[in-house]
């Protein structure tokens, strides 16, 4: 189903909305996997901070310095801020409590109320399944007020968290997904265009059209232009019927 309005993307909420924090394991996976989405929640009002956790050092293509100025170039496109973290490298992700407790600290330091992770779905890079795995659990450890190596910051519960796809096969098969309509012309503009700043790795492979495509098959099915599927952690609790405001079945 789909739980966006028909509000225009550059018109800004009257109510100041919470931040968005997403999780990449590599410099492009927040662009490729969700980033119409990040640029319609900017363009609504919405702060959005993008936290990476690796420079892409063993990639095949593009230099870990040239894959960090494409990241912040691509961020600004967004509308989003952007920091780097260090956790075990590229290729190299292990999930450990250290690293849920190292991002439940960026957790309750940026106060999200949405955050969006890769998917749990074994698939692709290793790294994307790991570091879904490393958020949920720094999710839940961001809130337990106990935890030693966090006293210093208050603890702080998100309201959702949801996982996004890289790649078609890392779509859940067991989680109906959440459609966010990027049908936007200036949506889709912002999106094409932070995706493109990444030259290094789409001069590999043409990763926009699949992306652009992927988006394309599921407005076309909840009949509108373009649409990007969120899969969330837990289950979805709305006030009324009024707040769903129309489903995917078009067929």
């Amino acid at each position: 189903m789909s739980l966006t309005d028909p509000m225009k993307p550059t018109l800004k909420s009257k109510t100041k909305l919470a931040p968005l924090l997403a999780f990449g394991a590599h410099p492009d996976d927040i662009e490729f996997g969700c980033g119409g989405v990040i640029a319609r929640e900017t363009r609504a009002g919405r702060a959005a901070h993008f936290v990476i956790c690796s420079r892409g050092e063993a990639g095949t293509s593009g230099t870990p310095k040239q894959r960090v100025a494409e990241a912040k170039k691509s961020a600004a496109l967004l509308g989003a801020t952007v920091e780097f973290i260090e956790l075990d490298g590229d290729a190299h992700l292990e999930v450990r409590a250290a690293h849920a407790i190292k991002l439940a600290g960026i957790l309750r330091r940026m106060r999200p109320s949405i955050v969006l992770a890769p998917s749990l779905v074994e698939n692709q890079h290793p790294d994307h399944a790991k570091l879904g795995r490393i958020v949920r659990d720094a999710a839940r450890l961001a809130r337990y007020g106990g935890l030693k190596e966090l006293r210093r910051s208050p603890p702080h519960a998100i309201d959702q968290l949801f996982f996004y796809a890289v790649t078609p096969e890392a779509e859940p098969r067991d989680i109906s997904p959440v459609l966010i309509d990027s049908s936007a012309p200036e949506i889709l503009t912002a999106w094409t265009s932070a995706m493109e700043t990444h030259a290094s790795q789409t001069r590999a492979r043409n990763y926009v059209e699949l992306q652009l495509i992927r988006a394309r098959l599921l407005g076309v099915r909840a009949g509108i232009s373009h649409a990007i599927a969120l899969f969330p952690n837990d289950p979805l609790v709305l006030d009324s019927l009024a707040q769903v405001s129309r489903g995917a079945r078009r067929f």
